[in-house]
């Protein structure tokens, strides 16, 4: 007789089966975050014995090789997609520029580049090319630039699979990040496939969260670490540049310093005994006071690393040390390897946004994320000109040494002021600004200024950001001027489309 019992009997084999499938499904997702669960933290090697003349640095690159007397060096600036397609414009533009030689022969100006550095978006650009030379130009574009990235990973955050993953320790989202960017882009390549390239030496930036120094991924500070940068994937590196405070986790490596008989470069002893009297040297010095603090590896074992902007934006602090190298190294009578060198060309590749907001139009204040994407943000790249005016008064200062020993004024050598006169660089700096404000058209200044910093843009962003590169880079007088100072001019340069 039908009735409550009978309701209970028809429905029990029903609630057996879903409790069953509920329990299998249970044990299913125990099983995978336990298996997930056993993912750890890639370990950067040891290195037995620090050697200055091997590894990946730039006195054992092809191009610090070659007899040439004009250094040229792209710096990429942060800024997510919107860095990345900027910077690739403009080596879109360097591909496309023939260099007509006195000697007849054509070359692209791209060939030309020695160094390029890069932090956060800019370094995906930077690194990609190294690693892939011009067959960059035949995939970046789909593999990168118009993908939804920023997508991907929060469906990887949030999907049960990379709970065990996460939940490990030191295997945090950038660990996540990291393989995705493998996945699409790298390929699991690592700095020992660059080292086998000819390429330009390629110098991606982070931040040491301890300390707030600049880290750099170069076998140079890998040797005060102790570690052979040659093991490290290049995924790693560029998660680490972009590994943005809080939305990202830090990247951490292991530092081993002390364990393989490192020294110092001998030039430096000399150097710190002057720099009361040197700027330049001041300088170095207290690049050197950053780096000594990896030297005690049992003191710091681990080094944790988040988005390089968080330094310098404009991945620009390298270079002008390197400039701070080549001053002090003359003013205490020390050879440098680009002693040689009678132009630097830097291209600054700054893809620095000023996004308009109408906070200051009412009372209330912004929410808690907005202030903080605003905190982290906003003071780094409105502060990314101070860079650049620090290149530019190096410029003028450097030109001022030449101009004063050209006239063959008489210098009074026992003067500690006008020795840095007297025995000052002779390269003349280009400082080549390629930037949203350098364009013209105040509708597309506009259009890129309000573009988000993050790892997904539309295809007409990209393409715009693109074009925009190449026309800031084209009617650039310093550009211009590097190319008739090398002996020609551009024989043709692909810039069209372009916002005017």
């Amino acid at each position: 007789m039908p009735g409550p019992l009978g309701v209970e009997r028809s429905i029990e084999p029903e609630r057996s089966a879903i409790g069953a499938r509920l329990l299998r499904a249970a044990i299913a997702l125990t099983g995978l975050l336990v298996f997930a669960g056993c993912a750890t933290r890639p370990v950067n090697p040891p290195l037995a014995v620090a050697d200055p003349d091997t590894g990946y640095r730039f006195e054992t690159r092809p191009v610090a090789i070659k007899d040439r007397d004009t250094l040229i060096v792209l710096a990429f600036s942060g800024g997510g997609t919107r860095a990345a397609a900027f910077s690739y414009g403009v080596l879109e533009a360097l591909r496309d520029t023939d260099i007509a030689a006195p000697d007849g022969k054509a070359s692209k100006l791209l060939d030309d580049v020695s160094v390029i550095t890069g932090v956060s978006g800019g370094s995906f650009t930077a690194l990609a090319y190294g690693l892939y030379g011009n067959k960059l130009f035949d995939q970046y574009e789909q593999r990168f630039l118009k993908r939804n990235v920023e997508g991907e990973l929060l469906r990887r955050l949030f999907s049960p699979a990379y709970w065990g993953p996460l939940s490990s320790t030191g295997w945090g989202r950038s660990e996540l990040a990291a393989d995705y960017y493998d996945e699409i882009l790298f390929d699991g390549a690592t700095y020992a496939d660059l080292q086998r390239g000819a390429g330009p030496l390629v110098v991606a930036a982070a931040t040491d969260l301890s300390s707030g120094a600049r880290f750099y991924f170069s076998q140079v500070m890998f040797d005060i670490m102790c570690s052979d940068l040659s093991g490290m994937r290049l995924a790693r590196a560029a998660a680490a540049s972009s590994a943005v405070p809080v939305v990202l986790s830090p990247v951490t490596i292991n530092n081993y310093g002390g364990s393989c008989g490192y020294r110092p470069p001998a030039w430096l002893p000399k150097v710190a005994q002057v720099q009361k009297q040197e700027r330049a040297a001041a300088r170095i010095m207290q690049e050197v006071t950053d780096l000594e603090a990896y030297r005690d590896g049992k003191e710091r074992p681990y080094i944790h690393l988040v988005d390089g902007g968080v330094a310098d934006n404009l991945a620009l602090r390298g270079v002008m040390n390197v400039m701070d190298e080549m001053e002090a190294a003359r003013f205490v009578d020390e050879p440098m390897p680009l002693g040689s060198v009678k132009r630097i060309a830097v291209i600054v590749v700054n893809s620095v946004s000023i996004p308009t907001t109408a906070w200051d139009r009412f009372v209330d204040a912004p929410g808690v994320f907005e202030i903080l994407m605003q905190a982290t943000g906003v003071p780094i790249d409105h502060y990314s000109y101070e860079a650049i005016d620090q290149l530019r008064d190096t410029a003028s200062r450097w030109k001022i040494y030449r101009a004063v020993r050209d006239s063959g004024a008489i210098i009074d050598a026992g003067n500690p002021a006008l020795r840095a006169v007297e025995r000052g660089p002779d390269a003349e700096i280009y400082v080549i600004d390629v930037s949203f404000d350098q364009l013209k058209d105040a509708a597309e200044r506009d259009y890129l200024n309000q573009l988000p910093t993050s790892f997904v843009l539309s295809a007409e962003a990209v393409d715009r950001l693109r074009a925009a590169a190449k026309t800031v880079l084209a009617g650039s007088d310093e550009f211009n001027q590097l190319l008739h100072d090398m002996g020609g001019r551009a024989a043709g340069s692909a810039v069209t489309g372009s916002p005017q």
